[in-house]
């Protein structure tokens, strides 16, 4: 499958460092909302944009792998002229980090990871997960995701955000939705994550229940030289949860290998 001319939206600088922020399953860029001022202020060019299949992105018959996801981006690099960015990916996003880190790495500057995995079976539940979008629609799958995104006290305390999480996801067309849940049952990364040379660091929800710290201190502990940061509390979305400490470690490691 060839690349898709991914909705996108960039902010800061002309001539700032670039950086791409890569999202979530289910989300589209406005999650990112809670990254932007604070990296503009820091005089980064930050790029944001949708998975294909999600938000205003095109929606292609699925089903996808990561190399499409992948490949979107280098695309979206080209369409920017940007030679290299730094590259913040939570979740999906991250994955698609990794597979750019193993297959384009001198399109990378620094990776950082958060709420992620290189290896998230069993398969089953993902080819399951997909069925049930395909079937019923994102809808119903949204509140029992948002309730892995946030931690419980989080939730109750900003019920208007935690709605329009849930309405995001509600909004992701079924079949970029269960087509990147493909994407994530079919990924080949973990073995080549020894071959990532760009500067890394990996950030971890204490209370993922998606994406458990132990599969963040695995990325941490085979890429060379990666770093990990453990985020307490915070669950899957920990850059929406706490956004203030997630941007500081973000800009710390930006800064030490800029």
């Amino acid at each position: 499958m060839g690349a898709v001319l991914v909705n996108h939206v960039v902010d800061g600088p002309v001539d700032g460092p670039p950086i791409v922020l890569s999202g979530s399953l289910g989300s589209d860029l406005r999650m990112w909302e809670p990254q932007v001022a604070a990296l503009v202020a820091a005089g980064y060019r930050v790029v944001r944009y949708d998975h294909r299949g999600h938000g205003g992105s095109p929606v292609p018959v699925g089903p996808y792998s990561l190399a499409d996801l992948g490949g979107d981006v280098i695309a979206l690099l080209d369409r920017l002229t940007i030679r290299r960015a730094h590259f913040v990916g939570v979740s999906l996003g991250g994955m698609v980090g990794m597979w750019v880190a193993e297959f384009a790495p001198c399109r990378l500057s620094t990776l950082t990871l958060c709420c992620t995995s290189a290896d998230l079976g069993p398969a089953t539940a993902w080819a399951d997960r997909a069925a049930t979008v395909r079937a019923e629609g994102t809808g119903a799958i949204a509140e029992a995701a948002v309730q892995r995104w946030f931690t419980p006290e989080w939730r109750a305390a900003h019920p208007d955000r935690t709605r329009d999480y849930q309405q995001m996801i509600a909004a992701t067309p079924a079949e970029g939705y269960a087509s990147c849940c493909a994407a994530i049952e079919t990924m080949d990364i973990d073995a080549r994550l020894a071959r990532i040379s760009a500067p890394t660091v990996v950030i971890v929800g204490a209370d993922d229940p998606a994406t458990p710290p132990a599969h963040g201190e695995h990325i941490a502990a085979t890429i060379p030289l990666a770093r990990l940061r453990i985020v307490h509390p915070g669950a899957h979305l920990a850059s929406a949860e706490r956004p203030d400490t997630v941007n500081d470690l973000i800009l710390t490691h930006l800064k030490e290998n800029s």
